[in-house]
């Protein structure tokens, strides 16, 4: 097949027709090679979806620490909390830890 018999082909007229080199040559380097090209774009936007999953996520936590600072504005629930979580004490009392025996277990398998 010699270069003449080529050139009457017709995909290889419509390939070699400047305005269609042309444009895959755009198309290609907006694509792929530019600052703002389609990779660029996909990225930054899965980059936003992460953002805005974190923010949401922000959002929720800063909802349950409101609640949490509220219950402690009670007195009553700021005496709990610190005997629940840090075990502090009146001064004339006595605390009592009692651990059931199949929480004892499964500190053994840790």
């Amino acid at each position: 097949m010699g270069l003449k018999e080529l050139r009457k082909k017709k995909w290889f007229k419509i390939m070699t027709n400047t305005y269609v080199l042309v444009l895959t040559i755009f198309v290609i380097w907006m694509t792929f090679f530019d600052t703002n090209s389609l990779m660029i774009h996909l990225e930054l936007e899965n980059e936003i979806d992460k953002l805005e999953k974190e923010k949401e996520f922000l959002k929720n936590e800063i909802a349950k620490d409101r609640e949490i600072l509220e219950k402690m504005s009670d007195e009553n629930e700021l005496e709990r909390i610190a005997r629940e979580k840090y075990y502090m004490k009146k001064e004339n009392e006595e605390i009592f830890l009692i651990e059931y025996e199949d929480s004892l277990k499964n500190k053994q398998d840790e």
